[in-house]
């Protein structure tokens, strides 16, 4: 029997006329994270509007939580825009925001804005 290897952490950038689509996909952790961080400060340093998409994720630590918190209040400090898209609803990446009360506070949509 083989043990179950979880798919890897890869962002998929793509561009929506003005803004940048993050789509997660794999394991965000302490071993992946700085890839997001380098994605998210990046475009929000060159002013952009960024949308990560949380959807494709298959779990997330607390270090991809900070991540996320951190690019909301680069955003808030006028470093471009920033929507993230929460996980579905009853996975366990959901359970993590739930758990660390980051969705109101970072403002999470179940849905990428229509652009």
């Amino acid at each position: 029997m083989r043990e179950f290897e979880p798919p890897p952490f890869a962002i998929d950038v793509a561009q929506e006329g003005e803004r940048t689509l993050l789509n997660l996909s794999g394991e965000l952790d302490l071993a992946t994270v700085g890839e997001l961080e380098g994605a998210l400060s990046e475009r929000l340093s060159a002013g952009e509007d960024v949308v990560v998409d949380l959807r494709g994720l298959a779990f997330m630590d607390s270090s991809g939580v900070r991540a996320l918190v951190a690019a909301h209040q680069s955003a808030q400090s006028g470093n471009g825009s920033l929507v993230i898209v929460r996980a579905p609803r009853g996975s366990e990446v959901d359970r993590v925001i739930d758990v660390s009360g980051i969705a109101t506070a970072l403002g999470m949509v179940d849905e990428p804005p229509a652009g």
